[in-house]
């Protein structure tokens, strides 16, 4: 039975807690498959077969007391097979042309529909806090709020009739109580007994039987009060990456046959013209057709100064038209524009749990049991074996309850990796998961692409030697190989042909030859454009002849990349391009070297221009290598214990980058970058890797500081409840108190994203 992808968003889920009480649940219906849930972005992803579908897990998580809608078509799951692209990006040796046969792939199971099912389950609370921050508007808001009006008003009673005081706090306590317990009871009943909830309840009831009341009843109240300073701070966090998408305006202004009209942004469709004027977002991605004018891209790739865009250019949903008006023409619908693909790559990038955080899942399923044998025992063994006073190991047993709850603990990881992903994102810097960031901090060694990675991907044609033909005859011949290719040498033969106005005629037959050129006929010839190396095997030279040697060695000498032309077997030119390094690659280089890495050029170009390019930006050169030849130095460096980034254009670099421990793509938000490869910089500047490998660290260092923080706290409460310094309701606080300090911390990874 072929399994189906649902993804759902989650209201009320404001800790690892509830994620935890979810994912237990739903792993108990029949059918499920697996279990994805993100805390940070309200969401989870459900992997099921048709006998649970998305209205019976729905109703299973409202019966657990929260709300689950789906907000994504179901999509068939194709055992996880990924989509390949393959255009014609990449270095010379790798001159594989795509002459306009990309597929357009659809991407199942991230149509967003936005009407999805409400579940029918009971539901005993949403209580989420609202995005808009009024906390006392939200369920939860309004059961801490009743829960003090009831703990002040038993005070008040107390101090007026003493003698109703034993009787008036444990009331006030069931005021907040009896929601906690519900929701223990349905969370045992779904496979989840120990929980903070549970914890909670013992730990109340039991301060009531030994008479600490006014305590049990404070203690309820504290607990509300963490719970919402919890979902307040886990809004924000989810503000970060969520405000991406508020970004795209509402409507858009649609041209068709001279006539304006307005219409909702969500309903463009691909070939739609849209007029965006002066001052106005940019309402979809698409292709300048007519204006001239500078946009501000920082909201989608972080550039700080606006690009100036004309006829030609792509532009993405939510930049900002600057000084003139633009005609663009939509190439992507609103679900599939550059912000909602960031977003949901995003979010789906949460609901993946990193090393870490797995550990520390796994940890707390035996902590929670410790915890509860451990207050056991502080609380029966001083009075059976030493004579102490039952009530007051009792209450000490109690307390041991509070401080041992491991909501802090299970949230110090995925507060921070959620934060860092959000804040990654809000620069430009793509990461798909947690596992990414925490592979991203131990990188030892960085392999770049050199064409369009370290150079800057726009070669121009610097020579032509003819052999045995005219230039002329030697360029129609080799234009005709490169018409409708998009490849970078390709397109400066076609620019070199259109400067010399001459005739272009697409030759018969073109193909690419793998990682080696181009082939084709023209008028009968057959014809071949490839490297030096390749036009040898083609041809078996074990070495060129001096008429093609001396040019060859000369113009390579020179830096320049060299294209042989064969017309019928037969040397027929040389054809030379030169492209420079990027502005920003030396500097990039030397932070990184700074940072300690490993730094390492692989091309498919001819070593001579490697070795320049090398010598340029300090960096070693490893050239004329095939894609395996990528990949196989990608894995000797792995053999050798280094944790390897393979950095390129994700294209014709796909199996170094899927070698390496973390592919990095470079981009400017295309499919491509976005969709292949572990991260993405979506600006396309090199000084990007170096941003995102700290980022990767501040986030490592993030956890650790919030697991010091979690354990730190515990241990020094649990010392002064031992010893009798502090009570019931300091013990909550360290709980409660390092859950919200945690989230806290994490959050100031957000301020990153602002950067």
């Amino acid at each position: 039975m072929t399994a189906v992808q649902t993804r759902f968003r989650v209201e009320g889920m404001d800790c690892a807690s509830c994620a935890a009480k979810i994912d237990t649940a739903l792993r108990r219906l029949p059918g499920i498959e697996d279990v994805a849930v993100s805390v940070a972005g309200a969401t989870m992803s459900v992997r099921h077969g048709s006998e649970a579908g998305p209205e019976a897990i729905a109703r299973k998580v409202g019966s657990l007391g929260y709300r689950a809608t789906v907000i994504g078509a179901a999509a068939a799951d194709r055992g996880g097979v990924a989509h390949g692209h393959d255009a014609g990006h990449h270095d010379h040796g790798d001159h594989t042309h795509d002459h306009g046969d990309h597929e357009h792939h659809d991407h199942d199971g991230h149509a967003h529909d936005h009407h999805g099912h409400e579940h029918a389950g009971p539901e005993l609370h949403s209580h989420g806090v609202p995005a808009d921050g009024r906390w006392w508007a939200s369920s939860k808001g309004r059961l801490t709020l009743a829960a003090g009006a009831a703990l002040a008003l038993a005070w008040a009673v107390g101090k007026l009739v003493p003698a109703v005081a034993p009787w008036a706090f444990p009331i006030a306590m069931l005021v907040g109580l009896v929601p906690i317990a519900r929701r223990a009871a349905m969370a045992s009943v779904n496979g989840s007994p120990f929980t903070i909830e549970s914890l909670m309840t013992v730990a109340a009831v039991g301060a009531v039987v030994i008479g600490a009341g006014e305590e049990a009843a404070t203690v309820v109240f504290l607990f509300l009060v963490g719970e919402l300073l919890e979902g307040v701070a886990a809004g924000k966090a989810r503000a970060g990456i969520a405000g991406l998408a508020a970004l795209v305006p509402r409507t858009a202004l649609v041209e068709a046959d001279g006539v304006l009209r307005e219409v909702p942004a969500q309903d463009l469709a691909p070939g739609a013209v849209v007029l965006v004027r002066p001052g106005e977002r940019i309402p979809a991605d698409g292709e300048v057709t007519a204006g001239e004018s500078a946009v501000d891209e920082a909201p989608v790739t972080g550039e700080s100064t606006p690009v100036g865009k004309a006829p030609g250019d792509r532009v993405f949903a939510g930049t900002v038209n600057g000084t003139a008006a633009l005609r663009i023409a939509v190439t992507a619908a609103a679900a599939d524009n550059t912000i909602a693909r960031v977003v949901r790559l995003v979010e789906e990038a949460q609901e993946t749990k990193a090393p870490t955080e797995r550990f520390i899942d796994r940890f707390a399923r035996f902590y929670t049991p410790g915890v509860l044998a451990a207050g056991f025992l502080v609380a029966v063994l001083p009075p059976l074996l030493a004579g102490g006073d039952w009530a007051g190991w009792i209450y000490k047993g109690l307390a041991v309850l509070l401080i041992g709850c491991p909501c802090a603990l299970v949230i110090s990881t995925p507060a921070a990796i959620a934060s860092g992903l959000s804040a990654g994102a809000r620069r430009g810097l793509l990461m798909k998961g947690g596992v990414v960031l925490e592979t991203l901090a131990r990188v030892t060694d960085i392999a770049f692409d050199k064409t369009g990675t370290l150079t800057a991907g726009r070669p121009r044609l610097t020579g032509l030697v003819a052999l045995g033909r005219s230039e002329t005859d030697v360029l129609v011949l080799a234009a005709a190989l490169e018409a409708g290719s998009s490849h970078p040498l390709a397109e400066a033969v076609l620019a070199e042909a259109a400067a010399r106005s001459l005739p272009v005629r697409p030759a018969a037959e073109a193909a690419a030859v793998g990682g080696k050129g181009v082939a084709g006929r023209l008028d009968g010839v057959d014809l071949f454009l490839g490297s030096p190396r390749a036009a040898a095997e083609r041809l078996g030279w074990l070495a060129p002849p001096p008429d093609v040697a001396v040019p060859l060695e000369r113009l390579e000498a020179e830096g320049n990349t060299v294209s042989v032309l064969l017309a019928d077997g037969v040397p027929a030119g040389l054809i030379a391009f030169a492209d420079k390094a990027r502005p920003d690659a030396l500097p990039a280089l030397q932070a990184l070297r700074r940072r300690g890495m490993g730094l390492v050029m692989l091309t498919g170009d001819n070593r001579r221009t490697a070795e320049a390019i090398g010598r340029t930006l300090g960096i070693e050169p490893r050239a004329e290598l095939l894609p395996e030849d990528k990949l196989r130095i990608v894995d000797d460096l792995r053999r050798q214990g280094r944790v390897v980034a393979k950095v390129g254009d994700g294209i014709n670099d796909a199996p170094a980058l899927a070698a390496a421990d973390v592919g990095i793509a470079m981009g400017g938000g295309t499919d491509v970058a976005l969709e292949t490869a572990d991260a993405a910089l979506l600006r396309g500047r090199i000084g990007d890797v170096d941003a995102m490998l700290d980022l990767a660290r501040r986030t490592m260092a993030n956890i650790h500081q919030n697991i010091a923080i979690a354990l730190g706290l515990k241990a020094v409460f649990l010392v002064t409840t031992v010893a009798g310094i502090t009570g019931l309701w300091p013990a909550i606080l360290a709980d409660t108190g390092a859950t919200v300090l945690v989230t806290a911390n994490a959050m100031r990874l957000l301020r990153l994203g602002r950067a």
